[in-house]
This record gives structure tokens, C-alpha cells and sequence, in this order.
């Protein structure tokens, strides 16, 4: 995947944060960045943004609890859940807003 294109889908889930959560922090972590809710600590967050080779990929602490009736969410892990973009328009096209919005809730 070009830099181009990775960039363009982090900054889009970005600006959806933003939209949603303005008091949500971007903390460099684990390879990516994490979204901290909690405003007095880094270690509190409610997923993160990770760039792969292929994908850009929004990971979901709590996933596994989400409303997926669509079957968006990837993963089969105890607790976490992620969406692969592969390119901007997965950000509307598989529902990043909404999961984030649960993301939020559960945090």
C-alpha cells in the first residue's frame, strides 16, 4: 500500500474521531496510535490506528462486546476486534463512525 493512501485512511478515521470525540487523544503506542479517552492517562484507551503493508487497520479494545450484525469486525481474540481499510472510502463504507461511537460507549 502506498504512503499516500495509508496516510489518507489514518487521517480519515482521524477526522471521524475528531468529529465525534474532540477530547479523544492520539498517543503514539505499540506501533500505531492508540485513542485515549481519559484525559489524565495514556494507558486508558479504547483502541488504535495501526498501518500494515496492505491495510490500515482501526483496532477495537472491546470489539468482541460491539453490535456487529453485519459481520464488519474482524478477529477472534478474547476481547479485541479491528476493521482493515484498504483504501479511504472503507472508513464510511464499513461503518468506522459507528463502531467508534460503541468504542466510546464502553470505554
Amino acid at each position: 500500500m502506498a504512503q499516500v493512501i495509508s496516510d489518507g485512511i489514518s487521517n480519515a478515521i482521524k477526522e471521524l474521531v475528531e468529529q465525534i470525540a474532540p477530547y479523544v487523544r492520539f498517543v503514539p503506542k505499540y506501533g500505531g496510535e492508540v485513542l485515549a479517552h481519559d484525559p489524565d492517562s495514556d494507558k486508558k484507551f479504547v483502541g488504535g490506528i495501526y498501518v500494515y503493508k496492505d491495510h490500515v487497520s482501526l483496532e477495537f479494545s472491546q470489539g468482541a462486546s460491539f453490535d456487529d450484525p453485519d459481520e464488519r469486525l474482524e478477529g477472534k481474540g478474547k476481547g479485541r476486534r479491528h476493521l482493515k481499510f484498504e483504501a479511504v472510502e472503507d472508513v464510511t463504507g464499513k461503518d468506522a463512525e459507528g463502531f467508534l461511537k460503541q468504542a466510546l460507549r464502553f470505554s
